[in-house]
């Protein structure tokens, strides 16, 4: 038995050495290792590059958290697109250099190569148009900083609806917004032919301030200036103003109502919540001063809407301002 055996195991250690001795074994270790080796260090490589990007993204994301800022720097927001961007750059040429150096591994004849390599260019080339259109078109987004991680705004496309949302990611091909619904638009940034941001730097909440025609309207712009300058102190809304409110003066007449308007420079993004507040100090003052309508109301008190703002929501405001007199 112990003969036997050891027979069988120097016919077997034997075939081992043969197979790498043959022809699969030598190619086995002279490529197929070294392919192997390309790919799963390709694979580390692309997986290392994704958790440096987020983790520079999160710091950036907790460092706005744990500050007393309101909105987001203009430097942060372009710095977290320019992460998410380079991300994903640097893992695409990975892979193109891993494909180059797994093509000199097999030893591929790269003349041989040229005219299929023309003709697939050709097709992807007519075929990848878009793409390509895609690409420079986010290219163009980042590098002008048009806008950032964090903005509100509405991007304007060939054939579709607008979209309005907070950015969630850019990237060089897309760009996904948020609704305040909660849905989120991928948008390819080819189709972008006009973004308009809403909190870029800073932004202007504009309030338009219907009163009787038959009302006096000195005593009416005495009361608004009165609104204008307490509103810095107000607790809601010392901290959003970049400046005290300014009254523009009669925007437009109508048949029974004089329209007023009254503007604020508040921070990125925080207009529609400073043009609510507004209205509520406005729509209170008035109605102490004794102002009202033909029908014994005080006046309604519009603002620019939201560009996701509902119907419901503005009925909301105005209910909160008569209940809190």
């Amino acid at each position: 038995m112990t003969t036997s055996s050891t027979i069988q195991a120097l016919d077997f250690a034997n075939g081992w050495k043969n197979f790498w001795h043959g022809d699969i074994g030598v190619w086995i270790l002279g490529r197929g290792v070294p392919i192997a080796l390309l790919l799963i260090g390709g694979l580390l490589a692309a997986r290392f590059i994704s958790w440096a990007a987020q983790k520079v993204v999160r710091q950036l994301d907790e460092q706005y958290r744990e500050s007393d800022q309101l909105v987001r720097s203009e430097s942060t927001k372009h710095r977290q697109a320019v992460a998410s961007v380079v991300s994903w750059v640097s893992v695409a040429l990975l892979f193109v250099v891993v494909g180059v150096q797994i093509t000199d591994t097999l030893a591929l004849p790269i003349g041989s190569l040229v005219a299929p390599a023309a003709v697939l260019g050709a097709a992807l080339g007519f075929g990848a148009q878009k793409i390509v259109q895609d690409l420079l078109a986010g290219f163009f987004i980042i590098t002008e900083k048009q806008y950032g991680f964090g903005d509100l705004v509405t991007l304007s496309m060939v054939g579709v609806d607008d979209a309005t949302g907070t950015v969630e990611e850019v990237t060089l091909r897309v760009t996904k917004l948020r609704s305040s619904e909660g849905e989120v638009f991928t948008i390819p940034n080819g189709l972008i032919i006009k973004s308009t941001n809403l909190s870029k730097d800073w932004a202007r909440a504009v309030v338009d301030i219907p009163v009787p025609a038959t009302a006096d309207l000195n005593v009416v712009n005495d009361v608004l200036h009165g609104v204008a300058e307490s509103a810095t102190d107000d607790h809601a809304l010392k901290d959003l103003l970049l400046d005290a409110p300014q009254l523009m003066g009669v925007e437009s007449i109508e048949l029974d109502t004089v329209n007023l308007r009254m503007v604020a420079r508040t921070l990125p993004g925080k207009q529609y919540e400073v043009g609510r507040r507004i209205r509520v100090l406005v729509v209170r003052e008035l109605r102490r001063a004794g102002i009202v309508a033909h029908d014994g109301n005080a006046p309604v008190v519009a603002a620019l809407p939201h560009p996701a703002e509902t119907p419901a929501e503005d009925d909301g405001t105005q209910r909160t301002a008569e209940q809190k007199q």
